[in-house]
C-alpha cells in the first residue's frame, strides 16, 4: 500500500500514525512539507517552496486563497517528477485548510483522497462570535465565508474525511458528515503517566507533587487560549494566597485568533500586574519539560474559545493532572465537570481563581477526579487503540470502502465495511 501524507509542518497531526506504520513491510510512505521544516521523521520527504506570496491588489478576503492556490501550485511542482516515475498512492492524505491537497486529484484523479478536517471557519456559532470580531472587523463575515472556499475544494473532492473531534466535525456543513469520521490523533499515555516522586526546579524554587503550583500551557499567548484571562484570575489567587506560584510554558505571540497586540503577554502583565517572583514564563519547552510540570502541577489551567481542542490538555489529563477548563463546548466534549476536571465560565477570571484557591487548601480532595481523567485517557484516547483504529480506516478507504460516519463518540465507533473490514 503506497501512502502520501501532505503537512506543511510534517509530520504535524500525522506524527502518531507516521511512528506507527514507519517500516512496516508492504506498506510505502511519502511524505510532502514545506521547504525550511525542520523536524524530523523516519519516512522520506519531498519539500516544496512556493514561488511567491499572495500578490498586494488581491481582494483582502481572497487573500487566503490565493496563498492556498500558490501553495497547492508548489506542492504540484514538487510532485510531478514523482507522477512521471509511475509512482502511484493508494491514499492520500493532506491536512485541510493550507492548499497543500489542493491539486492532488489532478496529479492521480483516481487515488483516493482522505483529508485531516481540523476546522470550517463560521462567522455565527463558533470563535468569531465568541469574541465578536465584528466589532473590530466589518468585513470578517466575507473573510471568513471565503477563507472557507480552500477547505470546500477538499470537501468536494474527498472520498473520506477525518476530523481528530466530535465538536470539529460539528462545524462542517451536514451534507458532508456522512463521508468523515471522528478519530482522535491519541495520546501517548505511556510517556504522559504520573509520577509523584517528579520535581520541577525554576531558579530557587524546586516544585514537587503536592505544592500551590497552578500551570498553563499554549502554542502562544492570546485570547483563543484565555491567556489574559490567566493572568488576570493569577493575579487574583497571588493576592488570595501567599504561597501559589504559576508557570507558563509558551511562546509571546499569537497563534490563533486575530493580531491586534504586538504582546498580549505585556498587556497583560501591564494591567493585571501580578507578582512576577511567583510567576514564571518557561517559554517554548520540550516535552520532557512538559511532563515534568504537568508532573508537580496542583492545577492546570486550559481555556479555549469555542475552537480547535489542543492536544496538551488531553496530555495532562493523561499525566494525572487536574484540570481546570472553560464551560465551553470542545471542553466539555472530553471533560465531564466534576469526574474528569473543573469547569468555569470564559469570562469570569475571579470565578477561576476561586476555584484554584479551593484546590490549593484542600488538594486531596480532587484526587478520585486526576485519577478518573487518566482512566478516560487510557479508556479511548490512548494512541495504541488509536493508531490500530487509524490503519484499519486507511486500509478501508484505500481499498475503496465506505466507513460508516460513527455516531458520535470521541472516536470512530467500530462499523462493518462493504469488503468485511472492521473499521
Amino acid at each position: 500500500m503506497r501512502l502520501l501524507f501532505l503537512h506543511n509542518n510534517f509530520p504535524g497531526q500525522y506524527a502518531r500514525i507516521i511512528r506507527h506504520l514507519a517500516g512496516r513491510k508492504g506498506i510505502d510512505i511519502l511524505a510532502v512539507s514545506r521547504a525550511g521544516n525542520r523536524q524530523t521523521s523516519p519516512v522520506r520527504r519531498i519539500d516544496y517552496e512556493p514561488h511567491r506570496s499572495a500578490s498586494e491588489k488581491v481582494h483582502p478576503a481572497l487573500r487566503y486563497t490565493e496563498e492556498a492556490v500558490i501553495r497547492g501550485q508548489a506542492v504540484y511542482k514538487a510532485l510531478a517528477p514523482t507522477r512521471a516515475k509511475g509512482w502511484r498512492p493508494d491514499l492520500m492524505l493532506a491536512h485541510s485548510g493550507f492548499g497543500d491537497g489542493l491539486f492532488l486529484k489532478d496529479l492521480w484523479p483516481d487515488a483516493r483522497y482522505m483529508p485531516y478536517l481540523e476546522w470550517y471557519y463560521r462567522a455565527y456559532g463558533s470563535d468569531a462570535s465568541f469574541f465578536d470580531r465584528r466589532a473590530k472587523d466589518p468585513n470578517v463575515e466575507l473573510r471568513i465565508r471565503m477563507k472557507n472556499s480552500v477547505i470546500l475544494q477538499d470537501l468536494a473532492a474527498m472520498d473520506w474525511g477525518q476530523s481528530p473531534t466530535q465538536y470539529q466535525k460539528s462545524q462542517f456543513p451536514g451534507v458532508f458528515h456522512g463521508r468523515m469520521s471522528v478519530l482522535h490523533d491519541g495520546v501517548d499515555t505511556d510517556y504522559f503517566s504520573p509520577d509523584a516522586r517528579e520535581t520541577f526546579t525554576v531558579g530557587s524554587h524546586v516544585f514537587r507533587h503536592g505544592d500551590p503550583l497552578v500551570t498553563y500551557i499554549a502554542r502562544g499567548m492570546e485570547p483563543y487560549r484565555g491567556f489574559p484571562q490567566f493572568i488576570e484570575a493569577v493575579s487574583l489567587l497571588q493576592r488570595m494566597h501567599a504561597g501559589v506560584h504559576a508557570i507558563v510554558i509558551g511562546e509571546d505571540r499569537i497563534a490563533y485568533g486575530p493580531r491586534d497586540k504586538a504582546s498580549y503577554k505585556q498587556w497583560a502583565l501591564e494591567t493585571f500586574r501580578p507578582d512576577l517572583g511567583r510567576l514564571h514564563f518557561l517559554g517554548r519547552q520540550p516535552l520532557a519539560v512538559l511532563r515534568q510540570v504537568l508532573r508537580v502541577s496542583a492545577a492546570h489551567v486550559y481555556l479555549t474559545a469555542p475552537f480547535v481542542l489542543s492536544w496538551s490538555m488531553m496530555e495532562a489529563m493523561a499525566t494525572g493532572a487536574l484540570i481546570v477548563g472553560s464551560d465551553t463546548e470542545p471542553v466539555r466534549e472530553v471533560v465531564d465537570d466534576g469526574r474528569t476536571g473543573l469547569l468555569v465560565p470564559f469570562f469570569e477570571p475571579r470565578r477561576l481563581a476561586e476555584r484554584l484557591l479551593e484546590i490549593i487548601a484542600a488538594p486531596e480532595r480532587f484526587e478520585d477526579i486526576r485519577r478518573r481523567a487518566r482512566a478516560l485517557m487510557l479508556e479511548r484516547y490512548d494512541r495504541r487503540e488509536l493508531c490500530a483504529r487509524y490503519v484499519r480506516l486507511i486500509e478501508a478507504v484505500a481499498a475503496g470502502g465506505r466507513p460508516r460516519p460513527n455516531g458520535g463518540a470521541p472516536v470512530s465507533e467500530s462499523a462493518r465495511m462493504p469488503e468485511a473490514v472492521i473499521v
